[in-house]
Protein backbone atom coordinates (compact mmCIF):
# COMPACT_ATOMS: atom_id res chain seq x y z
CA UNK A 1 0.00 0.00 0.00
CA UNK A 2 1.81 3.10 -0.78
CA UNK A 3 1.90 6.00 2.21
CA UNK A 4 -0.28 8.89 1.65
CA UNK A 5 2.39 11.36 1.93
CA UNK A 6 3.37 10.60 -1.46
CA UNK A 7 0.39 12.07 -2.66
CA UNK A 8 1.35 15.57 -1.88
CA UNK A 9 4.11 14.60 -4.35
CA UNK A 10 1.55 13.83 -6.99
CA UNK A 11 -0.22 17.45 -6.73
CA UNK A 12 2.74 19.09 -6.98
CA UNK A 13 3.86 17.36 -9.99
CA UNK A 14 0.46 17.84 -11.87
CA UNK A 15 -0.24 21.10 -10.73
CA UNK A 16 3.79 21.85 -12.12
CA UNK A 17 2.99 19.77 -15.60
CA UNK A 18 -0.62 21.18 -16.80
CA UNK A 19 -0.34 24.76 -17.84
CA UNK A 20 -2.84 26.12 -15.47
CA UNK A 21 -2.78 25.44 -11.85
CA UNK A 22 -5.63 24.22 -10.37
CA UNK A 23 -6.63 21.87 -6.92
CA UNK A 24 -6.78 18.19 -8.75
CA UNK A 25 -10.56 17.14 -9.00
CA UNK A 26 -11.83 14.01 -6.69
CA UNK A 27 -15.12 12.08 -6.78
CA UNK A 28 -16.57 14.42 -3.83
CA UNK A 29 -19.71 14.80 -5.66
CA UNK A 30 -20.73 18.42 -4.29
CA UNK A 31 -17.49 19.72 -5.96
CA UNK A 32 -17.81 17.65 -9.01
CA UNK A 33 -20.79 19.10 -9.87
CA UNK A 34 -19.64 22.45 -9.42
CA UNK A 35 -16.06 21.70 -11.55
CA UNK A 36 -17.75 20.07 -14.54
CA UNK A 37 -20.08 23.23 -14.59
CA UNK A 38 -17.24 25.51 -14.79
CA UNK A 39 -15.22 24.08 -18.21
CA UNK A 40 -12.49 26.67 -17.86
CA UNK A 41 -11.13 25.10 -14.32
CA UNK A 42 -9.99 22.18 -17.14
CA UNK A 43 -9.18 24.17 -19.95
CA UNK A 44 -5.32 22.69 -21.11
CA UNK A 45 -4.63 20.95 -17.99
CA UNK A 46 -2.98 17.81 -17.80
CA UNK A 47 -5.32 16.49 -15.50
CA UNK A 48 -8.19 14.46 -16.26
CA UNK A 49 -11.27 14.92 -14.01
CA UNK A 50 -12.51 11.66 -11.95
CA UNK A 51 -15.88 10.92 -14.03
CA UNK A 52 -16.20 13.60 -16.68
CA UNK A 53 -15.25 13.69 -20.15
CA UNK A 54 -12.73 16.61 -21.62
CA UNK A 55 -11.52 17.20 -25.04
CA UNK A 56 -8.07 17.94 -25.92
CA UNK A 57 -5.93 18.98 -29.13
CA UNK A 58 -3.32 17.25 -30.77
CA UNK A 59 -0.45 18.89 -33.15
CA UNK A 60 0.64 16.10 -35.82
CA UNK A 61 3.80 14.04 -34.42
CA UNK A 62 3.57 16.15 -30.96
CA UNK A 63 2.49 13.79 -28.17
CA UNK A 64 0.46 15.16 -24.86
CA UNK A 65 0.56 13.67 -21.89
CA UNK A 66 -2.42 13.60 -19.25
CA UNK A 67 -2.53 11.93 -15.36
CA UNK A 68 -5.45 10.37 -13.21
CA UNK A 69 -5.07 9.63 -9.76
CA UNK A 70 -6.09 6.41 -8.37
CA UNK A 71 -6.15 6.75 -4.30
CA UNK A 72 -6.48 3.47 -2.98
CA UNK A 73 -6.04 0.33 -3.95
CA UNK A 74 -8.34 -2.54 -5.58
CA UNK A 75 -9.81 0.34 -7.31
CA UNK A 76 -11.80 -0.39 -10.68
CA UNK A 77 -11.02 2.19 -13.58
CA UNK A 78 -11.98 2.95 -17.06
CA UNK A 79 -10.47 4.74 -19.53
CA UNK A 80 -11.67 5.73 -22.83
CA UNK A 81 -10.42 7.70 -25.82
CA UNK A 82 -12.20 8.80 -28.73
CA UNK A 83 -10.63 9.44 -32.29
CA UNK A 84 -12.29 12.83 -33.98
CA UNK A 85 -9.99 13.84 -36.91
CA UNK A 86 -7.35 11.03 -37.75
CA UNK A 87 -6.53 7.84 -35.62
CA UNK A 88 -4.47 7.79 -32.75
CA UNK A 89 -1.71 5.95 -31.28
CA UNK A 90 -2.47 6.04 -27.47
CA UNK A 91 -0.64 4.49 -24.46
CA UNK A 92 -1.98 3.94 -20.49
CA UNK A 93 0.96 3.37 -17.93
CA UNK A 94 1.18 3.34 -14.30
CA UNK A 95 3.87 5.31 -12.68
CA UNK A 96 5.98 4.78 -9.54
CA UNK A 97 5.41 7.40 -7.06
CA UNK A 98 8.01 8.35 -4.47
CA UNK A 99 7.66 7.23 -0.95
CA UNK A 100 8.96 10.19 0.76
CA UNK A 101 8.35 13.64 0.11
CA UNK A 102 10.85 15.23 1.30
CA UNK A 103 14.98 13.69 1.41
CA UNK A 104 15.85 14.27 5.20
CA UNK A 105 12.28 13.65 6.17
CA UNK A 106 12.16 17.20 7.35
CA UNK A 107 8.55 17.79 5.66
CA UNK A 108 10.18 20.45 3.06
CA UNK A 109 9.09 19.43 -0.42
CA UNK A 110 12.09 18.81 -2.81
CA UNK A 111 12.28 21.35 -5.81
CA UNK A 112 9.57 21.05 -8.51
CA UNK A 113 11.77 20.19 -11.09
CA UNK A 114 13.08 17.23 -9.24
CA UNK A 115 9.42 15.76 -8.59
CA UNK A 116 9.34 16.02 -12.18
CA UNK A 117 11.97 14.05 -13.21
CA UNK A 118 11.34 11.39 -10.32
CA UNK A 119 8.30 10.49 -12.29
CA UNK A 120 8.80 11.21 -15.23
CA UNK A 121 12.32 9.48 -15.73
CA UNK A 122 10.50 6.77 -15.72
CA UNK A 123 8.72 5.23 -18.14
CA UNK A 124 6.14 3.41 -15.59
CA UNK A 125 4.32 0.03 -16.06
CA UNK A 126 2.53 0.12 -19.35
CA UNK A 127 -0.99 -1.52 -19.23
CA UNK A 128 -2.60 -0.93 -22.27
CA UNK A 129 -1.89 0.58 -26.10
CA UNK A 130 -3.93 1.41 -28.93
CA UNK A 131 -3.84 2.72 -32.67
CA UNK A 132 -6.52 3.34 -34.58
CA UNK A 133 -9.66 5.34 -34.89
CA UNK A 134 -11.75 3.39 -33.44
CA UNK A 135 -13.90 4.79 -29.67
CA UNK A 136 -11.80 2.25 -27.42
CA UNK A 137 -11.24 2.04 -23.50
CA UNK A 138 -9.39 0.24 -21.10
CA UNK A 139 -11.50 -1.47 -18.11
CA UNK A 140 -9.99 -3.48 -15.21
CA UNK A 141 -11.74 -4.43 -11.88
CA UNK A 142 -9.42 -3.94 -9.66
CA UNK A 143 -6.10 -1.51 -9.74
CA UNK A 144 -3.89 -0.41 -7.64
CA UNK A 145 -3.36 3.07 -6.36
CA UNK A 146 -0.95 5.29 -8.25
CA UNK A 147 -0.25 8.10 -10.56
CA UNK A 148 -1.75 7.08 -14.25
CA UNK A 149 -0.07 8.33 -17.15
CA UNK A 150 -2.36 8.60 -20.74
CA UNK A 151 -0.13 9.54 -23.97
CA UNK A 152 -1.29 10.21 -26.98
CA UNK A 153 0.25 11.20 -30.35
CA UNK A 154 -1.43 11.83 -34.20
CA UNK A 155 1.00 10.87 -36.52
CA UNK A 156 -1.25 11.48 -39.75
CA UNK A 157 -2.84 15.67 -39.40
CA UNK A 158 -3.88 17.83 -35.81
CA UNK A 159 -6.35 16.27 -34.59
CA UNK A 160 -9.66 16.49 -31.77
CA UNK A 161 -10.09 14.10 -29.35
CA UNK A 162 -12.12 12.95 -25.84
CA UNK A 163 -11.22 11.42 -22.67
CA UNK A 164 -12.94 10.07 -20.32
CA UNK A 165 -11.48 8.48 -17.12
CA UNK A 166 -13.32 7.07 -14.29
CA UNK A 167 -12.68 5.04 -10.70
CA UNK A 168 -16.80 4.23 -10.53
CA UNK A 169 -17.64 2.56 -13.99
CA UNK A 170 -20.27 0.55 -12.66
CA UNK A 171 -22.54 3.48 -11.02
CA UNK A 172 -21.08 6.47 -13.69
CA UNK A 173 -22.36 5.06 -16.99
CA UNK A 174 -21.64 8.02 -18.71
CA UNK A 175 -22.51 6.70 -22.19
CA UNK A 176 -26.01 6.01 -23.57
CA UNK A 177 -26.23 2.02 -24.06
CA UNK A 178 -27.14 0.68 -27.56
CA UNK A 179 -30.03 -1.62 -27.82
CA UNK A 180 -29.80 -5.23 -28.88
CA UNK A 181 -29.94 -4.36 -32.60
CA UNK A 182 -27.67 -1.23 -33.00
CA UNK A 183 -28.62 -0.81 -36.68
CA UNK A 184 -30.08 2.24 -38.30
CA UNK A 185 -32.74 0.81 -40.69
CA UNK A 186 -33.85 3.15 -43.56
CA UNK A 187 -37.58 2.68 -43.69
CA UNK A 188 -38.73 4.63 -46.61
CA UNK A 189 -37.40 6.09 -49.34
CA UNK A 190 -38.25 8.77 -51.77
CA UNK A 191 -36.28 11.45 -54.02
CA UNK A 192 -35.74 13.72 -51.87
CA UNK A 193 -36.75 11.74 -48.57
CA UNK A 194 -35.20 9.03 -46.59
CA UNK A 195 -37.16 7.72 -43.50
CA UNK A 196 -34.66 6.39 -40.86
CA UNK A 197 -35.83 4.32 -37.58
CA UNK A 198 -33.54 2.09 -35.44
CA UNK A 199 -34.17 0.90 -31.49
CA UNK A 200 -34.55 3.25 -28.83
CA UNK A 201 -31.77 2.77 -26.14
CA UNK A 202 -32.20 1.15 -22.33
CA UNK A 203 -30.36 4.36 -21.28
CA UNK A 204 -33.39 6.23 -21.55
CA UNK A 205 -36.53 3.80 -21.14
CA UNK A 206 -34.97 1.79 -18.38
CA UNK A 207 -32.51 3.47 -16.27
CA UNK A 208 -34.35 6.77 -16.52
CA UNK A 209 -31.28 9.05 -17.74
CA UNK A 210 -32.14 12.03 -20.13
CA UNK A 211 -31.10 11.06 -23.53
CA UNK A 212 -31.45 12.79 -27.08
CA UNK A 213 -30.70 11.64 -29.94
CA UNK A 214 -28.70 13.36 -33.08
CA UNK A 215 -28.76 12.39 -36.78
CA UNK A 216 -26.03 12.97 -39.07
CA UNK A 217 -26.08 13.29 -43.28
CA UNK A 218 -23.32 13.50 -45.14
CA UNK A 219 -22.09 12.12 -48.89
CA UNK A 220 -18.37 10.80 -47.55
CA UNK A 221 -19.05 7.97 -45.24
CA UNK A 222 -20.04 6.67 -41.67
CA UNK A 223 -18.66 8.37 -38.46
CA UNK A 224 -17.50 5.82 -35.85
CA UNK A 225 -18.14 8.90 -33.08
CA UNK A 226 -20.08 12.29 -32.72
CA UNK A 227 -16.59 14.15 -32.36
CA UNK A 228 -15.83 12.69 -35.63
CA UNK A 229 -18.72 14.32 -37.19
CA UNK A 230 -18.37 17.64 -35.31
CA UNK A 231 -14.63 17.43 -36.08
CA UNK A 232 -15.94 17.24 -40.23
CA UNK A 233 -18.20 19.92 -39.86
CA UNK A 234 -15.81 22.13 -38.18
CA UNK A 235 -13.01 22.22 -41.16
CA UNK A 236 -14.37 24.97 -42.71
CA UNK A 237 -15.60 26.54 -39.49
CA UNK A 238 -12.64 29.26 -38.27
CA UNK A 239 -14.75 29.33 -34.54
CA UNK A 240 -13.49 25.86 -33.80
CA UNK A 241 -10.12 26.35 -35.47
CA UNK A 242 -6.84 25.14 -32.81
CA UNK A 243 -5.01 27.94 -31.99
CA UNK A 244 -1.66 28.04 -33.31
CA UNK A 245 1.74 26.45 -31.34
CA UNK A 246 2.92 29.08 -28.98
CA UNK A 247 -0.64 31.06 -28.32
CA UNK A 248 -2.51 30.84 -24.77
CA UNK A 249 -5.69 31.48 -26.41
CA UNK A 250 -7.80 30.92 -29.90
CA UNK A 251 -10.95 33.16 -30.26
CA UNK A 252 -13.07 30.36 -29.06
CA UNK A 253 -12.09 31.49 -25.55
CA UNK A 254 -12.48 35.35 -26.34
CA UNK A 255 -16.10 34.79 -26.88
CA UNK A 256 -16.15 32.26 -23.80
CA UNK A 257 -14.97 35.33 -21.50
CA UNK A 258 -17.28 38.01 -22.79
CA UNK A 259 -14.42 39.49 -25.07
CA UNK A 260 -15.19 40.20 -29.27
CA UNK A 261 -11.83 39.88 -31.16
CA UNK A 262 -10.41 42.86 -32.01
CA UNK A 263 -9.27 43.65 -35.72
CA UNK A 264 -5.41 43.46 -34.88
CA UNK A 265 -4.75 40.91 -37.23
CA UNK A 266 -5.55 37.79 -34.19
CA UNK A 267 -8.73 36.42 -35.42
CA UNK A 268 -7.36 36.82 -39.53
CA UNK A 269 -4.66 34.74 -39.49
CA UNK A 270 -6.97 32.13 -38.26
CA UNK A 271 -9.65 32.48 -40.92
CA UNK A 272 -11.75 34.37 -39.13
CA UNK A 273 -14.19 36.08 -41.93
CA UNK A 274 -15.97 38.49 -39.37
CA UNK A 275 -14.70 40.32 -35.87
CA UNK A 276 -18.50 40.15 -34.32
CA UNK A 277 -18.82 36.31 -33.05
CA UNK A 278 -21.44 35.99 -31.16
CA UNK A 279 -21.59 33.91 -27.12
CA UNK A 280 -24.41 31.89 -28.83
CA UNK A 281 -22.26 30.91 -32.41
CA UNK A 282 -23.44 27.82 -33.89
CA UNK A 283 -21.66 26.14 -36.22
CA UNK A 284 -23.42 26.54 -40.13
CA UNK A 285 -21.35 23.97 -42.28
CA UNK A 286 -22.60 23.67 -46.01
CA UNK A 287 -25.64 21.64 -46.75
CA UNK A 288 -24.25 19.55 -49.42
CA UNK A 289 -21.14 18.76 -47.09
CA UNK A 290 -22.52 17.98 -43.54
CA UNK A 291 -25.58 18.54 -41.07
CA UNK A 292 -26.55 17.45 -38.19
CA UNK A 293 -30.25 17.64 -36.49
CA UNK A 294 -30.85 16.36 -32.82
CA UNK A 295 -34.48 15.70 -32.97
CA UNK A 296 -35.37 14.47 -28.83
CA UNK A 297 -36.29 11.10 -28.28
CA UNK A 298 -37.62 10.17 -31.35
CA UNK A 299 -36.20 6.91 -32.99
CA UNK A 300 -37.76 7.57 -35.92
CA UNK A 301 -37.03 10.48 -38.53
CA UNK A 302 -37.53 11.11 -42.41
CA UNK A 303 -34.75 13.59 -43.77
CA UNK A 304 -35.75 15.63 -46.29
CA UNK A 305 -34.03 18.17 -49.01
CA UNK A 306 -32.04 15.51 -50.24
CA UNK A 307 -30.86 15.48 -54.07
CA UNK A 308 -32.78 12.64 -56.52
CA UNK A 309 -30.25 10.09 -57.52
CA UNK A 310 -27.79 10.85 -54.98
CA UNK A 311 -25.88 8.56 -52.22
CA UNK A 312 -25.85 9.76 -48.26
CA UNK A 313 -24.54 8.38 -45.23
CA UNK A 314 -26.71 8.36 -42.19
CA UNK A 315 -25.64 8.04 -38.27
CA UNK A 316 -27.29 8.18 -35.67
CA UNK A 317 -26.18 8.99 -31.91
CA UNK A 318 -27.52 8.43 -28.48
CA UNK A 319 -26.80 11.54 -26.10
CA UNK A 320 -26.94 12.13 -22.68
CA UNK A 321 -28.20 15.59 -22.16
CA UNK A 322 -26.62 15.57 -18.98
CA UNK A 323 -23.23 14.76 -19.36
CA UNK A 324 -23.36 15.47 -23.23
CA UNK A 325 -21.47 12.33 -23.70
CA UNK A 326 -22.75 10.05 -26.82
CA UNK A 327 -22.49 6.37 -28.11
CA UNK A 328 -22.91 5.95 -31.97
CA UNK A 329 -25.26 3.56 -33.39
CA UNK A 330 -23.98 1.14 -36.78
CA UNK A 331 -24.67 3.40 -39.58
CA UNK A 332 -26.12 3.24 -42.64
CA UNK A 333 -26.50 4.33 -46.41
CA UNK A 334 -29.09 4.60 -48.93
CA UNK A 335 -29.31 6.40 -52.68
CA UNK A 336 -32.54 8.53 -53.28
CA UNK A 337 -35.11 7.74 -55.96
CA UNK A 338 -34.25 9.05 -59.24
CA UNK A 339 -36.19 12.38 -60.74
CA UNK A 340 -37.65 10.43 -63.36
CA UNK A 341 -37.96 6.82 -61.96
CA UNK A 342 -36.69 3.79 -63.91
CA UNK A 343 -38.33 0.45 -63.52
CA UNK A 344 -34.94 -1.23 -63.96
CA UNK A 345 -31.39 -0.48 -63.64
CA UNK A 346 -28.77 -1.09 -66.78
CA UNK A 347 -25.62 -3.22 -65.65
CA UNK A 348 -22.77 -2.55 -67.51
CA UNK A 349 -20.13 -5.48 -68.62
CA UNK A 350 -17.29 -5.75 -65.86
CA UNK A 351 -18.52 -2.68 -63.86
CA UNK A 352 -19.48 -3.40 -60.18
CA UNK A 353 -22.90 -1.72 -58.71
CA UNK A 354 -24.15 -1.02 -55.70
CA UNK A 355 -27.69 -1.81 -54.91
CA UNK A 356 -30.12 -0.19 -52.31
CA UNK A 357 -33.26 -1.94 -51.52
CA UNK A 358 -35.47 -1.28 -48.71
CA UNK A 359 -37.48 -3.35 -46.49
CA UNK A 360 -39.70 -5.99 -48.53
CA UNK A 361 -38.63 -3.65 -51.57
CA UNK A 362 -37.58 -4.94 -54.69
CA UNK A 363 -35.05 -3.82 -57.44
CA UNK A 364 -35.27 -4.76 -61.12
CA UNK A 365 -31.47 -5.11 -62.37
CA UNK A 366 -30.84 -5.97 -67.04
CA UNK A 367 -27.95 -6.87 -68.62
CA UNK A 368 -27.33 -6.53 -72.05
CA UNK A 369 -24.31 -7.95 -73.52
CA UNK A 370 -23.12 -6.35 -76.53
CA UNK A 371 -21.28 -9.20 -78.18
CA UNK A 372 -21.80 -12.81 -78.54
CA UNK A 373 -21.02 -14.45 -75.10
CA UNK A 374 -20.51 -18.25 -74.08
CA UNK A 375 -21.34 -17.61 -70.21
CA UNK A 376 -21.87 -15.07 -68.26
CA UNK A 377 -20.57 -14.74 -64.49
CA UNK A 378 -22.94 -12.88 -62.37
CA UNK A 379 -21.71 -12.07 -58.83
CA UNK A 380 -23.77 -11.05 -55.87
CA UNK A 381 -22.53 -9.81 -52.37
CA UNK A 382 -24.83 -9.23 -49.64
CA UNK A 383 -23.48 -6.36 -47.52
CA UNK A 384 -26.01 -7.20 -44.66
CA UNK A 385 -29.24 -9.25 -44.82
CA UNK A 386 -29.85 -11.79 -47.35
CA UNK A 387 -31.55 -10.93 -50.19
CA UNK A 388 -33.76 -13.18 -52.58
CA UNK A 389 -32.29 -13.35 -56.06
CA UNK A 390 -34.49 -14.61 -59.62
CA UNK A 391 -32.66 -14.24 -63.12
CA UNK A 392 -34.36 -14.71 -66.35
CA UNK A 393 -32.62 -14.98 -69.71
CA UNK A 394 -35.30 -13.73 -72.57
CA UNK A 395 -38.49 -14.72 -69.66
CA UNK A 396 -36.87 -17.89 -69.41
CA UNK A 397 -36.07 -18.54 -65.61
CA UNK A 398 -32.56 -19.66 -65.11
CA UNK A 399 -32.67 -19.51 -61.50
CA UNK A 400 -33.91 -18.78 -58.51
CA UNK A 401 -32.20 -18.46 -54.78
CA UNK A 402 -31.36 -17.02 -51.24
CA UNK A 403 -28.57 -15.07 -51.07
CA UNK A 404 -26.70 -14.14 -48.17
CA UNK A 405 -22.74 -13.39 -48.38
CA UNK A 406 -20.89 -13.94 -52.00
CA UNK A 407 -22.36 -16.10 -54.54
CA UNK A 408 -21.19 -16.74 -57.84
CA UNK A 409 -23.20 -18.09 -60.63
CA UNK A 410 -22.50 -19.16 -64.38
CA UNK A 411 -25.26 -18.52 -66.73
CA UNK A 412 -25.16 -20.01 -69.94
CA UNK A 413 -25.19 -17.62 -73.04
CA UNK A 414 -26.87 -17.56 -75.84
CA UNK A 415 -26.52 -14.88 -78.94
CA UNK A 416 -28.46 -11.22 -78.32
CA UNK A 417 -29.58 -12.73 -74.94
CA UNK A 418 -30.85 -9.88 -72.30
CA UNK A 419 -30.48 -11.13 -68.87
CA UNK A 420 -33.28 -9.80 -66.44
CA UNK A 421 -32.53 -9.72 -62.65
CA UNK A 422 -34.95 -9.51 -59.57
CA UNK A 423 -33.86 -8.70 -56.41
CA UNK A 424 -36.34 -8.73 -53.43
CA UNK A 425 -34.96 -7.05 -49.79
CA UNK A 426 -35.52 -8.91 -46.71
CA UNK A 427 -38.37 -8.75 -44.18
CA UNK A 428 -35.71 -8.00 -41.69
CA UNK A 429 -34.67 -4.66 -42.65
CA UNK A 430 -33.32 -2.73 -45.31
CA UNK A 431 -30.50 -4.17 -47.72
CA UNK A 432 -27.35 -3.15 -49.58
CA UNK A 433 -24.97 -5.12 -51.94
CA UNK A 434 -22.78 -5.52 -54.96
CA UNK A 435 -23.90 -6.73 -58.26
CA UNK A 436 -21.43 -7.53 -60.90
CA UNK A 437 -22.36 -8.97 -64.27
CA UNK A 438 -19.97 -10.11 -67.21
CA UNK A 439 -19.12 -12.06 -70.10
CA UNK A 440 -15.21 -11.17 -69.55
CA UNK A 441 -12.89 -13.81 -68.59
CA UNK A 442 -11.94 -14.89 -64.97
CA UNK A 443 -8.88 -12.87 -65.41
CA UNK A 444 -10.09 -9.95 -66.33
CA UNK A 445 -12.93 -9.54 -63.92
CA UNK A 446 -12.82 -6.86 -61.34
CA UNK A 447 -13.86 -9.51 -58.48
CA UNK A 448 -11.79 -11.93 -57.58
CA UNK A 449 -13.12 -15.85 -59.15
CA UNK A 450 -14.44 -17.85 -56.17
CA UNK A 451 -14.95 -21.52 -55.43
CA UNK A 452 -18.96 -22.80 -55.22
CA UNK A 453 -18.15 -23.18 -51.39
CA UNK A 454 -16.56 -20.24 -49.50
CA UNK A 455 -16.59 -21.91 -46.03
CA UNK A 456 -13.41 -22.13 -43.88
CA UNK A 457 -13.09 -25.84 -41.96
CA UNK A 458 -11.70 -26.09 -38.92
CA UNK A 459 -9.65 -29.30 -37.46
CA UNK A 460 -11.09 -30.15 -34.37
CA UNK A 461 -8.35 -32.81 -34.03
CA UNK A 462 -5.89 -30.39 -34.83
CA UNK A 463 -6.74 -28.10 -32.41
CA UNK A 464 -3.96 -26.95 -29.33
CA UNK A 465 -4.48 -24.71 -26.56
CA UNK A 466 -2.03 -21.97 -28.93
CA UNK A 467 -3.37 -22.96 -32.45
CA UNK A 468 -6.01 -23.81 -34.55
CA UNK A 469 -5.70 -25.47 -38.37
CA UNK A 470 -7.99 -24.36 -40.78
CA UNK A 471 -8.48 -25.25 -44.78
CA UNK A 472 -10.63 -23.04 -47.40
CA UNK A 473 -11.09 -23.53 -51.30
CA UNK A 474 -9.20 -21.77 -53.54
CA UNK A 475 -9.38 -21.86 -57.61
CA UNK A 476 -7.51 -22.39 -60.60
CA UNK A 477 -6.69 -18.26 -60.98
CA UNK A 478 -3.85 -17.09 -59.11
CA UNK A 479 -5.46 -14.77 -56.07
CA UNK A 480 -3.92 -13.31 -52.94
CA UNK A 481 -5.68 -14.64 -50.21
CA UNK A 482 -5.33 -13.04 -46.16
CA UNK A 483 -6.52 -14.29 -43.04
CA UNK A 484 -7.36 -12.26 -39.64
CA UNK A 485 -8.35 -13.29 -36.80
CA UNK A 486 -10.21 -11.67 -33.52
CA UNK A 487 -11.09 -12.64 -29.62
CA UNK A 488 -14.75 -12.74 -28.83
CA UNK A 489 -16.85 -13.30 -26.11
CA UNK A 490 -17.44 -17.54 -25.52
CA UNK A 491 -20.86 -16.34 -26.26
CA UNK A 492 -20.37 -14.60 -29.72
CA UNK A 493 -23.30 -16.36 -31.94
CA UNK A 494 -23.90 -16.10 -35.46
CA UNK A 495 -26.87 -13.42 -34.94
CA UNK A 496 -24.24 -11.16 -33.13
CA UNK A 497 -22.01 -11.59 -36.35
CA UNK A 498 -24.46 -10.36 -38.61
CA UNK A 499 -25.62 -7.40 -36.99
CA UNK A 500 -21.77 -5.81 -36.44
CA UNK A 501 -20.37 -6.83 -39.47
CA UNK A 502 -20.83 -5.30 -42.71
CA UNK A 503 -19.83 -8.33 -44.89
CA UNK A 504 -18.86 -5.64 -47.87
CA UNK A 505 -16.02 -4.42 -45.87
CA UNK A 506 -12.52 -5.62 -46.94
CA UNK A 507 -9.17 -5.97 -45.40
CA UNK A 508 -8.47 -2.53 -45.13
CA UNK A 509 -10.95 -2.08 -42.05
CA UNK A 510 -9.19 -4.32 -39.92
CA UNK A 511 -6.30 -3.69 -37.25
CA UNK A 512 -2.81 -4.44 -38.31
CA UNK A 513 -2.56 -6.79 -34.76
CA UNK A 514 -5.55 -8.93 -36.38
CA UNK A 515 -3.77 -9.89 -39.27
CA UNK A 516 -2.04 -13.20 -39.11
CA UNK A 517 -0.38 -13.30 -43.31
CA UNK A 518 -1.17 -12.92 -46.66
CA UNK A 519 -0.78 -15.72 -49.15
CA UNK A 520 -0.92 -16.47 -52.85
CA UNK A 521 -2.54 -19.47 -53.73
CA UNK A 522 -3.84 -21.43 -56.47
CA UNK A 523 -4.05 -25.21 -58.20
CA UNK A 524 -4.59 -26.12 -62.05
CA UNK A 525 -6.50 -29.41 -60.71
CA UNK A 526 -9.48 -28.19 -59.15
CA UNK A 527 -9.94 -30.97 -56.88
CA UNK A 528 -7.02 -30.78 -55.33
CA UNK A 529 -7.36 -26.40 -55.13
CA UNK A 530 -7.33 -26.44 -50.91
CA UNK A 531 -5.03 -24.89 -48.57
CA UNK A 532 -4.43 -24.89 -45.35
CA UNK A 533 -3.15 -22.86 -42.16
CA UNK A 534 -2.13 -23.64 -38.88
CA UNK A 535 -3.19 -20.12 -36.71
CA UNK A 536 -0.12 -20.28 -33.60
CA UNK A 537 0.09 -17.56 -30.75
CA UNK A 538 -3.36 -17.85 -29.00
CA UNK A 539 -4.62 -18.27 -25.72
CA UNK A 540 -5.75 -21.24 -24.15
CA UNK A 541 -9.72 -21.53 -23.70
CA UNK A 542 -10.21 -18.34 -25.70
CA UNK A 543 -13.10 -18.23 -28.75
CA UNK A 544 -11.72 -16.36 -32.17
CA UNK A 545 -13.59 -15.24 -35.39
CA UNK A 546 -11.71 -16.32 -37.97
CA UNK A 547 -11.93 -14.25 -41.05
CA UNK A 548 -10.13 -15.53 -45.16
CA UNK A 549 -10.03 -11.99 -47.59
CA UNK A 550 -9.41 -13.35 -51.25
CA UNK A 551 -7.91 -9.88 -53.18
CA UNK A 552 -8.45 -9.73 -56.97
CA UNK A 553 -6.16 -8.30 -58.92
CA UNK A 554 -7.76 -5.00 -59.24
CA UNK A 555 -8.12 -4.66 -55.66
CA UNK A 556 -11.65 -5.85 -54.92
CA UNK A 557 -11.66 -8.06 -52.20
CA UNK A 558 -14.23 -10.58 -50.75
CA UNK A 559 -14.58 -12.20 -47.65
CA UNK A 560 -15.54 -16.09 -47.14
CA UNK A 561 -17.43 -17.11 -44.52
CA UNK A 562 -16.44 -16.02 -40.89
CA UNK A 563 -15.76 -19.16 -38.62
CA UNK A 564 -15.50 -19.01 -35.08
CA UNK A 565 -12.89 -21.59 -33.19
CA UNK A 566 -12.03 -22.13 -29.95
CA UNK A 567 -8.54 -23.01 -28.63
CA UNK A 568 -8.38 -26.15 -25.94
CA UNK A 569 -8.56 -25.60 -22.26
CA UNK A 570 -6.26 -28.05 -21.32
CA UNK A 571 -3.75 -29.23 -22.97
Amino acid sequence: MRQCKGWSVVLLVLLGLGSVAQKLPTRDEGLFQMQIRDKSLFHDSSVIPDGAEISGYLFRDTSKRYYFVVEEDNTPLSVTVTPCDAPLEWKLTLQELPEEASGEGSGEPEPLDQQKQQVTVDEGTELFTYKGNDVESYVATSTPSGLYQLELLSTEKDSNFKVYATTTPESDQPYPELPYDPRVDVTALGRTTVTLAWKPTPTGSLMGQPVQYCVVINKEHNFKSMCAAEAKMSTDDAFMLAPKPGRDFSPFDFVHFGFVPSDNGFGKDRGLTSNKISRAYTAKPRASDIQKVCIGNKNIFTVSDLKPDTQYYFDVFAVNSATNTSTAYVGTFARTKEEARQKTVELKDGKVSDVFIKRKGSKFLRFAPVSSHQRVTLFVHTCLDAVQVQVRRDGKLLLSQNVEGVRQFQLRGKPKAKYLIRLRGSRKGASTLKVLATTRPSSKQPFPSLPEDTRIKAFDKLRTCSSVTVAWLGTQDRNKYCIYRKEVADNYGEEQRRREQNQCAGPETRRKSEKVLCKYFHSPNLQKAVTTETITGLEPGKTYLLDVYVVGHSGHSVKYQSKLVKTRKYC
